[in-house]
């Protein structure tokens, strides 16, 4: 649906590249055959999109807001619609991208093909700076999400950030790339994976005392006041200026895990609107990334799965810095 402006949102998400997910099954993939696949499944989709779905299922006000164009960004808003997940579409001259899923049945095996997506003009993307300076002021964070599309300049999310500090409202940011690795400053919650993290400060990272040392070198240099560090199976960090900690994962039987990072990204940002404390806001974020393994695709889990396993989801343990000090 799209957005009434005159609506206050607490949550405003950015979706810079968004995408048409497409989702089949198949026994088994081989090259050169013709694959029949099963009926296809079709989402809405896209880091910020995949947030805004997720805060609505879990009763959060919200306004997703990203470009889109053609025929493929016309289902996008449908899809929405009909979902009604409030929205504000910047309109743009090419194609919307598509992301392409297929589930190899014989194996459980899943095969993800994910395209760089349209090119953006400059006009494009002031337009998006403009919209989001705008749907901003009503909100309490805007949480960035995704991948940056061809001809966007590397620190766009830099900008974003600025926007945000200018106007008082925290930023949570969930990207990879050029778009991590410029972000300089004015991040309030930085959510990576282990390889995410690597390409951002260039090492290895193999251990959990490198991980927790390259969150704290983001945060004393001032790129972020909090780093989470998603596991998948093996739970999150949390990495603050003062303490870390470690959060178990939720025993799950293996399912399809596109989503389960931006489901955890948006039960986190949930939780910090609610006023909780970090802690029960990554717990949270962990319960809502295992319930998206029980679901097909992109699609939306229920409310009551997440907080089912909420309530698995134990306290964190505390990491001293003596086991991580010494590797920064």
């Amino acid at each position: 649906m799209p957005a009434d402006r005159a609506l206050s949102r607490r949550i405003v998400t950015l979706t810079m590249n968004p995408a048409l997910d497409i989702t089949t099954s198949v026994g088994v993939v081989r090259p050169t055959d013709k694959l029949r696949c099963s009926a296809t499944r079709y989402d809405p989709g896209g880091g910020g999109i995949n947030v805004a779905r997720i805060a609505k299922v879990l009763g959060s006000p919200v306004l997703a807001v990203f470009p889109a164009g053609g025929s493929h960004g016309g289902l996008v808003t449908t899809l929405l619609g009909e979902a009604e997940v409030p929205f504000l579409q910047i309109p743009i001259a090419a194609q919307t991208r598509e992301s392409f899923t297929v589930n190899e049945t014989s194996t459980g095996q899943q095969y993800r093909f994910v395209l760089p997506g349209p090119e953006l003009n400059t006009f494009e993307q002031e337009q998006c700076l403009e919209e989001l300076r705008a749907a901003a002021q009503a909100a309490e964070v805007v949480v960035a999400s995704g991948s940056l599309p061809p001809g966007v300049p590397a620190d766009y999310y830099q900008r974003v950030a600025d926007i945000c500090r200018e106007l008082g409202v925290k930023l949570i940011l969930d990207t990879s790339g050029g778009g991590l690795q410029h972000i300089s400053s004015g991040v309030y919650l930085l959510k990576a994976s282990v390889r995410e993290l690597r390409e951002c400060v260039g090492r290895r990272l193999a251990t959990e005392s490198e991980q927790l040392a390259a969150a704290h070198q983001l945060i004393d240099s001032g790129h972020a006041q909090v780093v989470v560090v998603s596991l998948g199976s093996y739970g999150a960090l949390l990495a603050t200026r003062h303490a870390s900690q470690r959060f178990p994962a939720v025993p799950m039987r293996s399912g399809s895990g596109v989503g389960a990072g931006d489901a955890m990204v948006a039960a986190i940002t949930v939780g910090i609107t609610r006023g909780w404390p970090l802690t029960k806001s990554v717990r949270y974020g962990i319960a809502a990334g295992a319930a998206m393994l029980m679901t097909p695709g992109t699609a939306v889990f229920e409310r009551v799965d997440v907080e089912r396993l909420f309530e698995l989801v134990t306290e964190p343990a505390e990491v001293g810095p003596n086991d991580f000090a010494a590797k920064a």
